[in-house]
Formats: structure tokens, C-alpha cells, sequence
């Protein structure tokens, strides 16, 4: 997939196209990556070839990474939606934060063993196509 692919952040504020192929799509359940989307794992694409260009709100962008460690997030400063980042092992960009289809589904669950205990046997949970109520 060489693509271009567009994205922005929740309040529109940052908008981003990546032109590139993406090697790798990782559902993240370690502890940090919970913490950093507030959710049950991290969805993010790996590239080490592929661009990153802010098509605008690039002075809107900041990052956070955990010391002595080689987990870092990016976000928009206004709305704090995740956004990509350009790392020692190239880029790596939250599935989420796409506005363009991505073909490439997710490669594995991984840091499985530090899942949280409520994201397991979900298969039975129901569904609703929008919100409850």
C-alpha cells in the first residue's frame, strides 16, 4: 500500500497526510499505551519508510515520552487527540487519528500478559449500533 492517507486530530486543529507503505499494524496492551489512550490497548501502523507532512496546526502538535524508555505519544495541545510521531524506529501513527480508509489490518495483540482484566472473553458482550438508551 503506497498510498497518501489523510488524518486530523478531534477539533480539526491538526490535519496530516503520510505517503508510504505501512509494514506493520499492532493492537498494544502494555500498561503505558492503556494509559495513553485511556482505552484497552493502543492501535497504531508502523512505517520505516514512510513521509509524514502537517498539512496544518504542525505548532499544535507535542509529545511525551516516558524516560528511560522508548514509549512516546504525540497530541494535538488543543484537543489532545494522538497523532503520528517520527521515532528511532520511524514512524508510527494511531490508527484512530485517519480520516482516509487504511487497508492494512491490525498484525497481532501484543504485551497481551499486561492487559487489563476486563478486556478478556468480550465476545459475549452486546453490541448496539449506536449509543444506548
Amino acid at each position: 500500500m503506497s498510498d497518501k492517507h489523510v488524518g486530523s486530530c478531534l477539533c480539526g486543529a491538526v490535519r496530516f497526510e503520510i505517503e508510504g507503505e505501512f509494514e506493520a499494524f499492532f493492537l498494544c496492551h502494555c500498561s503505558r499505551c492503556r494509559k495513553g489512550t485511556g482505552s484497552a490497548h493502543a492501535a497504531n501502523l508502523f512505517s520505516s519508510s514512510a513521509k509524514l507532512t502537517w498539512l496544518a496546526g504542525g505548532e499544535n502538535v507535542r509529545s511525551y515520552k516516558v524516560s528511560s524508555s522508548r514509549h512516546q505519544r504525540s497530541f494535538c495541545a488543543a484537543c489532545g487527540s494522538a497523532l503520528p510521531r517520527v521515532q528511532v524506529i520511524g514512524l508510527v501513527a494511531p490508527a484512530g487519528a485517519f480520516d482516509s480508509d487504511i487497508a492494512i489490518r491490525p498484525n497481532a495483540h501484543i504485551c497481551v500478559a499486561s492487559a487489563a482484566s476486563w478486556d478478556r472473553d468480550l465476545e459475549d458482550v452486546p453490541k448496539l449500533d449506536g449509543l444506548p438508551g
